[in-house]
């Protein structure tokens, strides 16, 4: 089995961030990381891509061949992708052995929750090469500052679950920059839990734009309670212990921490609640450690 994550998000989210700190993070603790650029209009990468869709067809030549913008050049570049996924399976195969996957996807949302050639590509390259994924969504956490924006968000997320069918995780990137917007309305957790929507009722009101929009947004509300499907975590990437707090989420929903365990479902179901001792921390210790050492014989030097 081979294990991975989907990332994907709207534009601004970070997924490119992401997944050039989640790499650097996996290599920490151990892992062999591949990470398979799939965004086409992603032409300044900052990490080292495995696999990168731009050898397979590029954004700017589809948007001049058929005139299109780029929302449309997307949309083409994925169903080519689809069409040609022979070519997705090939660069992959001699990766399977003992690598973990990154997929970096475009950010554009409706490739997520209303058009289907993504999830195609996805369901396509779990069912022929037996992936265990898990799709990561990113939503800026600023987005937290506005109700408005936040019911949106929270909409999309929900969206994007029903439509993907993987495991799924929602987090709010940029946590450490979320004051520079304003002062929430509300303590985070009412956020990242998807408490009661009707106390933001009262502040969408306060905004004109929202205001005449009141009943449709208390509807909307209320789909997204009826699922009850929808939570966040929150996510510093420059935080070893955020970073590695999402990783212990993404091992349990992909199964991760079940590879090579032969043992009853009494026993997997204690694994999956207890608090794992993960190779993480484990290898932060000997980090810490060769760092101390270093320190120590600097000192005796000077």
């Amino acid at each position: 089995m081979v294990f991975g994550q989907v990332v994907i998000g709207p534009p601004g989210s970070g997924k490119t961030t992401y997944c050039n700190g989640m790499s650097q993070f996996l290599s920490l603790i151990g892992r062999k990381v591949a990470v398979i650029n799939l965004d086409p209009a992603n032409d300044a990468l900052p990490y080292e891509c495995a696999v990168n869709i731009e050898d397979l067809i590029k954004l700017s030549d589809v948007m001049m061949e058929h005139s299109l913008g780029p929302n449309g050049g997307l949309v083409y570049c994925m169903d080519y992708l689809e069409k040609n996924i022979d070519w997705l399976q090939s660069k992959l195969e001699p990766l399977l052995k003992d690598h973990y996957f990154l997929f970096d996807f475009p950010g554009q949302v409706e490739l997520f929750f209303l058009h289907s050639s993504a999830k195609s590509v996805i369901m396509r390259l779990i069912k022929k090469l037996d992936l265990r994924l898990t799709a990561v969504h990113l939503v800026d956490a600023h987005l937290c500052s506005d109700p408005g924006k936040y019911v949106s968000a929270l909409l999309l997320s929900l969206s994007t679950m029903l439509h993907m069918e993987l495991p799924h995780i929602n987090v709010l990137s940029k946590i450490d920059l979320i004051e520079n917007y304003g002062k929430l309305a509300f303590n985070l957790d009412f956020y990242t839990d998807v408490q009661d929507l009707s106390y933001l009722q009262y502040h969408l009101d306060q905004d004109p734009r929202s205001a005449k929009y009141r009943k449709l947004t208390k509807e909307l509300c209320d789909v997204i309670e009826d699922y009850s499907l929808v939570n966040f975590t929150t996510l510093d990437i420059q935080d070893k212990e955020s970073v590695g707090n999402l990783v212990k989420q993404i091992d349990k929903s992909n199964g991760y921490i079940f590879a090579g365990i032969d043992a009853s479902a009494v026993e997997f179901s204690k694994i999956a609640i207890r608090d794992v001792d993960w190779e993480y921390y484990k290898a932060a210790a000997v980090q810490e450690k060769y760092i101390k050492d270093d320190d120590n014989l600097d000192s005796k030097e000077s």
